[in-house]
């Protein structure tokens, strides 16, 4: 992402943020005369406690000075998460690692993690790395999903699988909820990674390719590991719940472990065995 570019996010990241704050949860009046939703610049520069001319420049994109300590404050008015705020001082610092300090392969998976996916035989379990690439998964996942081993490695992006394949538009039920937390994880490594030029490349080429890209991109949250409840409508099994768990794997390779454990509650775990021949 060129410095251009890295501004551009910036300016996009935080129209965004302050379009979702209600001027009443700040005892401001709505007022009658707002054209747009959400807070006005000079309101969130108030409540920053920076110039409004500062803020305007900032929000704009333009190449001004900024402190950990102005966007602390920027930070607050604009209600941001902990994933929010990183996801800010990355694109207006530059505070992402180099690229160039990451292979650009898909990285291998270690012995032990190895064991460790395959000994979760009743959860499906996919690595992927920081650029959603499928470099590793667990025979689990290849039944409840699809079977990566015939997809080209090339061809294994998580991003693209989504809006490629049609298995999972009919596996999950709330297809744009599933695609919208992945995107969020996506977005953290986009900011994190501002020096890799391949983000924006993906970026144009799944806009140009895909129409329902670029809203849901647009909408998308800044995420690095979200916690959620999918449901699943298996062309095999039927109705499956599982509880997404993303962990970060520690070492010198950007790794991440997504694990689909089924709900307690739910007959997913027997439907899971069946479809792997072990009831």
């Amino acid at each position: 992402m060129s410095h251009h570019t890295r501004r551009q996010v910036l300016s996009a990241f935080l129209k965004a943020q302050r379009a979702k704050l209600q001027p009443e949860a700040f005892g401001l009046p709505a007022g009658q005369r707002r054209r747009t939703p959400g807070l006005r610049r000079e309101e969130v520069a108030q409540l920053a406690g920076v110039s409004t001319t500062w803020y305007t420049w900032l929000e704009q994109g333009r190449d001004i000075q900024v402190s950990a300590s102005v966007l602390d404050c920027i930070a607050v008015a604009l209600q941001l998460t902990v994933d929010e705020r990183n996801y800010l001082y990355a694109l207006a610092m530059d505070t992402g690692p180099a690229a160039s300090l990451k292979p650009e392969a898909p990285a291998e998976i270690s012995p032990p993690l190895q064991r460790i996916m395959h000994e979760l035989h009743n959860c499906p379990v996919i690595i992927s790395d920081r650029r959603c690439r499928i470099v590793g998964w667990n025979e689990a996942a290849s039944h409840v999903f699809l079977d990566f081993e015939r997809i080209p490695a090339e061809q294994r992006n998580m991003i693209r699988l989504l809006f490629e394949r049609k298995e999972f538009r009919r596996l999950a039920v709330n297809w744009e909820q599933f695609v919208r937390e992945f995107l969020a994880i996506f977005r953290v490594y986009y900011g994190q990674y501002v020096e890799d030029e391949w983000y924006e490349q993906f970026l144009k080429a799944m806009r140009e390719s895909h129409a329902e890209f670029g809203p849901l991109w647009e909408r998308s949250g800044v995420r690095t590991a979200p916690e959620m409840v999918l449901e699943f409508r298996h062309a095999k099994a039927g109705r499956m719940l599982f509880h997404l768990t993303s962990l970060q794997v520690q070492g010198e390779t950007d790794l991440r472990c997504s694990i689909y454990t089924p709900a307690p509650d739910s007959a997913t775990e027997s439907k899971l065995q069946q479809l792997m021949g072990r009831a």
